[in-house]
This record gives structure tokens, C-alpha cells and sequence, in this order.
């Protein structure tokens, strides 16, 4: 098998001092209890790859499949090995060989077809206006799978006088590198050509994913704008109401160890909402929801269990509203919630939007 992806990384391969330090809180280690689910099990796993000292197999492929790049494991790593890149290099050369997960493969073709992962028609969501200062973009969970968020933070933005339209969206394909098939560069150009037409100086996503995409992903240099997630400018803006209940809240791992984004959505939270409590492990620290780095499409079942912990940390706060602003997120954690758990999920821009209506407490 050729390993030219993993060529590159080596270094770091090497670097791993096999401490097991990255075991500690990894979400993919404490379900399936299996040291080779572990990053320095992926580690191993990937140099073995390169040096063609094993051969893949089904149990290989699951195992570097089973990451969510949450990159916890980075937090805990005192060798300071970028355990994502070498585990995305490794799927890329997988998915080269023909080592690929059908989830993945039919997401990259339903995009070709129909813009987005889900192979849906295109929503009605379009709000075109001459001389805006922002175009929304969305993204494909939030616009197919969590639509009612969507619409409250697109009325929110309206009540708070943020001037906005919205361009024609495809998927901007930040999923695809994380799964080791190659993004569209025409997507892409299709995205910086309508943001070129919007003629604004400011692109506001609401997803976390799409963020770091357009900041990161070398397809999107000469996009020409400011990128600002949601939660970057609701912290600039007045916000006109408050809440008594008790708010708690779980960072995004693409917005907070990925974008260091932590303190902005929290002073967001406390604009509105006093009573504000902390889950055990926050920040730097906090749990992966399960949903991210592929797992959700091709093991479900485990990204749901994974779910299932962080919601229990949140319960266990005595919080009665978990909040975020990711629809990946809001929709794993809504999926992992029993009918008997009373805490209610939202994003953060959602539930503004219904504190301002008089909707919630």
C-alpha cells in the first residue's frame, strides 16, 4: 500500500513517546475500551502503514476510522504530536488504496449532485440584499438537519438589526479532508465567486466546521473577506433580555481546541443568562459530543454513546438549558437525549431568539 500522505509526517510518528497520556478522556478509548482505539495506538498503527510492516485490514481501517479529531489527546500530549494530522494522513492514503467507508463515499457524491452531504434539494433559504455587511452561511447540518435552530437565529439576527443576506451555498467540503477524500476545488470557487457577488466585507457562519474551512483550508486563500462565526459578533452586539434559569454549556471542538474560541461564547452567555454553571470538563477539556471527524456517518451508534456521556455531564451540573452553537453538536446531543431527561438543548443564537419572543424563560 502506498503512503505518500503519511510520508510527511513521520516526524511526528516518531516524536510519540508512547506515554499513553493521550488515553486520558479520549471519547473513542472510554467506549470501546480497547487500547488500539487509543492515538498512540493510531500512531503505531500509521508508522506500521508507512513502513509496510502490516498490511491493512478491517479491524486497521475501523480503528484510524474511529477518531473524532476532537484533539484531546493533543491537549494531554507532552511531545506535542499533531495526532489529527498524522491520523488524516492515514485515512487519506487508506482512501486512496480503496480502504474507505461507504458513509464517506456517498456524502462525496451526494455533494456532487446536490451541493450538500445529504444528497437533499436545495432549501428555500435565501435572503439577497443589496449593500449588506454580512453573508450568512450555514452550512449542510444546520440548513437539512436542524432547519427550526436555523430559522430562530435567522429571525434573531433580523430583531437585533444585523444587516445580512445570503449567497447560494455548497458544502464547503472541510468534512471531506477530515475523511481522507479529496475536497472540490469547484465548490470552492462556486463559494468565493457568490461571496465575490454579495459584495460584503464580512462572511458570518454558523457553523464551526465551515469556519475553520474558510479560515484554514488552503482552496479558500483570496476569499477576500473577514470570516466571523456567530458567536464573534453576538458578543459585540446588545442583547436585550435575560434569562434566571440555569445555562450550561459545551464547547464545540472545532471552536474551541481547534479555533481557541472559549471566552466569546461564553461572554455571550453571560450577557443573558447569570445563572451560568460550568460543566466538569470545559474548555481545553471539555468531552467530544461524538459528532465529529466522520464517526457520526460511519459509526453511529458510537457517536451517540459518546453523546449520551457528555449530556449526562451536563445534567449533572443541574443546568436546565445546554446550550452551544454547532448544529453538528445541537443535533448529536438532541439525538442522544431519553424522553425522561428534562434539560433543554439549543444553540446559543436559537435560544436568544426565543428568550426575545417570550417563548422561554
Amino acid at each position: 500500500m502506498k503512503t505518500k500522505a503519511l510520508e510527511s509526517w513521520e516526524r511526528d510518528m516518531l516524536r510519540c513517546i508512547r506515554c499513553a497520556y493521550c488515553f486520558v478522556d479520549c471519547p473513542i478509548l472510554t467506549e470501546l475500551g480497547w487500547e488500539s482505539a487509543g492515538a498512540r495506538s493510531k500512531v503505531i498503527l500509521s508508522y506500521g502503514l508507512k513502513e509496510d510492516e502490516i498490511e491493512c485490514n478491517q479491524l486497521i481501517k475501523d480503528r484510524l476510522f474511529q477518531c473524532c479529531l476532537c484533539a484531546q489527546c493533543e491537549i494531554n500530549c507532552p511531545a506535542k504530536v499533531e495526532v489529527g494530522g498524522v491520523v488524516r494522513a492515514a485515512r487519506k492514503d487508506l482512501v486512496e488504496a480503496g480502504h474507505y467507508f461507504e458513509a464517506h463515499r456517498v456524502m462525496r457524491e451526494m455533494v456532487k449532485k446536490t451541493g450538500n452531504v445529504y444528497g437533499e434539494e436545495k432549501k428555500d433559504f435565501h435572503y439577497p440584499k443589496v449593500g449588506a455587511e454580512f453573508a450568512l452561511f450555514v452550512g449542510c447540518v444546520g440548513k437539512h438537519r436542524e432547519e427550526e435552530s436555523l430559522k430562530k437565529t435567522v429571525a434573531l439576527l433580523k430583531k437585533l438589526g444585523v444587516s445580512l443576506t445570503s449567497i447560494d451555498e455548497v458544502c464547503c467540503g472541510g468534512v471531506f479532508g477530515d475523511v481522507g477524500f479529496q475536497a472540490s476545488p469547484e465548490d470552492a470557487e462556486h463559494i468565493k465567486e457568490e461571496v465575490k457577488k454579495a459584495k460584503v466585507k464580512k462572511l458570518l457562519t454558523t457553523c464551526p466546521m465551515c469556519y475553520r474551512t474558510f479560515k484554514e483550508d488552503p482552496r479558500f486563500e483570496g476569499l477576500g473577506v473577514e470570516v466571523l462565526h456567530i458567536t464573534e459578533l453576538l458578543e459585540k452586539l446588545d442583547l436585550p433580555v435575560k434569562t434566571n434559569r440555569k445555562i450550561t454549556y459545551h464547547d464545540p471542538c472545532d471552536l474551541g481546541r481547534h479555533s481557541d474560541l472559549y471566552d466569546v461564547p461564553r461572554n455571550v452567555i453571560r450577557k443573558f443568562a447569570p445563572d451560568f454553571q460550568e460543566m466538569s470538563k470545559n474548555r481545553e477539556n471539555a468531552h467530544c459530543c461524538g459528532a465529529g471527524g466522520g464517526v457520526r456517518g460511519s459509526f453511529t451508534r458510537l457517536s451517540i454513546d459518546m453523546a449520551k456521556k457528555r449530556l449526562q455531564e451536563a445534567i449533572d451540573t443541574g443546568a436546565e438549558v445546554l446550550l452551544t452553537e454547532c448544529a453538528s453538536c445541537l443535533h448529536n446531543l438532541k439525538n442522544a437525549r431519553k424522553r425522561k431527561q428534562k434539560i433543554q438543548i439549543y444553540n446559543i443564537s436559537e435560544y436568544l431568539s426565543l428568550l426575545m419572543d417570550g417563548e422561554v424563560g
